[in-house]
């Protein structure tokens, strides 16, 4: 009896520091036995199903880039929201890395562990800078979870990574200028607005500067999703929409800024001069009025063509709510010819939040993304597809179909950039409405298709070709 006291005496003492301690046991800087990504719910149900829902390891369209192609290493880095276990949601911030030399995938490692998050929000975005180092940004989500910037420990290297920052940001879109590291992200002040930062060396910033806040001036609160890209290491532009009231299920209006001095100014596609942060509802910036046609927006991504004009991959839609009374589900191109703005339709989906990426070529312009129908109807992802315009985005043409007959739905198709053969985009499946194993798959414009190891034995591993 005086045993089992002194246990429970002990148990009372050291109790509170074991639970403190548990709480510094992380992943990080962990190697994982295999790329397992995650599955996640936002838990707004309608008649035909969540929101939103599953295989959201390379989610969201607001984190860019998540995937990078070293020439120097001949090595193609990726990161993604993975998980500890097909039974578990239990966020891992990972990133790994494909050798196109030996065709082969070393262990992805932890670069940050969430702990008790399961939500991709926090998925993390990459940078590789001018030696080597490659950079992970960790979104976080508002102030209650903090984002981080990390770096690694020898260049071109994924073993290690040590932290740089710790700071609020969300939807992190990091690139590598000439000029040095330009950050857009978002903020949460009650809504989501847009900001970027800047920096020489990646360790010393320049304090946030807000970029849009559309409007505060009529005392209606707003905010902002976007998607942004730069052009031959110096011109920065991002497309962003509003949101009405601060209400991102009213996400409308299309708009464009850019910058061709590291921030200094901001113009519109014509070079006139705006003047920051955007407030006003109506400014040069926005390209088309979407609120006056009653239409949501979903961003998914941008680029630039040969001469350096903008150009935006979204969905437009009815409302937020899935299923029939919010379609049609418009995949959308519009771009800037020089003169003016054109939009043109890609093909149509059946959900808000299937995503693809855009890539521009010299002489022909595809997408890559689920626009088939897939196993899980009006659910997120689908069968994937390739879609092709030779005449600079006027017209499209589905040229391929990469998936059939899936089991699962495919979804969030991510370009690499200076993407290389055969990883050309990479995604993960699931199903879309109930909890499930997700996997990461990569692959070409040939049609080929490969299966990233959930399981690895061997500190490096081929993938498996499923086509």
């Amino acid at each position: 009896m005086k045993i089992l006291h002194l246990f429970f005496a002990l148990l009372f003492f050291i109790g509170p520091y074991f639970v403190a301690a548990q709480s510094w046991f992380t992943l990080n800087n962990t190697k994982i036995d295999g790329y397992r990504a995650i599955w996640f719910e936002l838990n707004q149900k309608y008649e035909y199903g969540d929101k939103y829902s599953g295989a959201l390891g390379t989610y969201t369209a607001k984190h860019t880039p998540l995937a990078i192609y070293s020439k120097k290493a001949d090595k193609t880095f990726f990161v993604y929201g993975g998980t500890t276990s097909k039974d578990e949601r239990h966020l891992l911030c990972m990133i790994g890395e494909f050798n196109h030399k030996t065709g082969m995938f070393s262990k992805p490692t932890v670069v940050y562990d969430k702990q008790k998050v399961n939500d991709p929000h926090d998925n993390p975005s990459l940078l590789i800078d001018d030696a080597g180092y490659v950079w992970v940004f960790v979104s976080g989500r508002g102030r209650s979870r903090m984002g981080f910037k990390f770096k690694s420990k020898k260049p071109f290297n994924i073993d290690a990574f040590e932290q740089i920052t710790e700071e609020e940001m969300t939807y992190p879109q990091p690139w590598n200028t000439s000029d040095g590291f330009f950050h857009f992200f978002t903020k949460y002040s009650g809504v989501r607005q847009l900001y970027y930062e800047t920096s020489t060396d990646g360790v010393h910033w320049t304090d946030d500067k807000l970029l849009a806040a559309i409007p505060v001036n009529s005392g209606e609160k707003s905010g902002h999703y976007q998607t942004s890209a730069v052009f031959q290491n110096k011109k920065l532009g991002t497309f962003f929409n509003r949101h009405p009231q601060g209400n991102v299920d009213k996400r409308t209006d299309l708009y464009y800024v850019q910058t061709e001095d590291f921030g200094k100014s901001w113009t519109n596609v014509n070079g006139e001069v705006l003047e920051l942060p955007l407030l006003k509802m109506e400014n040069p910036a926005r390209v088309i009025d979407y609120a006056s046609q009653e239409k949501n927006v979903y961003m998914k991504d941008m680029g630039f063509d040969k001469s350096g004009n903008p150009v935006c991959l979204y969905i437009r839609s009815n409302g937020h709510e899935p299923g029939p009374v919010s379609a049609p589900y418009e995949w959308c191109v519009t771009r800037w010819d020089g003169k003016e703005w054109q939009t043109s339709v890609v093909s149509e989906s059946d959900h808000n939040y299937d995503m693809g990426s855009l890539y521009i070529g010299k002489k022909e312009w595809k997408i890559v993304g689920p626009t088939e129908p897939g196993p899980q109807k009006w659910g997120v992802g689908g069968e994937l597809a390739v879609w092709s315009s030779t005449d600079k985005g006027a017209s499209w043409q589905k040229v391929k179909t990469l998936t059939h007959d899936s089991p699962l739905s495919h979804s969030y198709v991510r370009r690499p950039v200076n993407y290389k053969a055969p990883f050309c985009f990479f995604w993960a499946d699931g199903n879309s409405h109930e909890f499930s194993k997700s996997e990461l798959y990569f692959g070409d414009f040939e049609g080929n298709i490969w299966k990233l190891p959930y399981e690895m034995k061997d500190d490096f591993v081929k993938p498996t070709k499923i086509q």
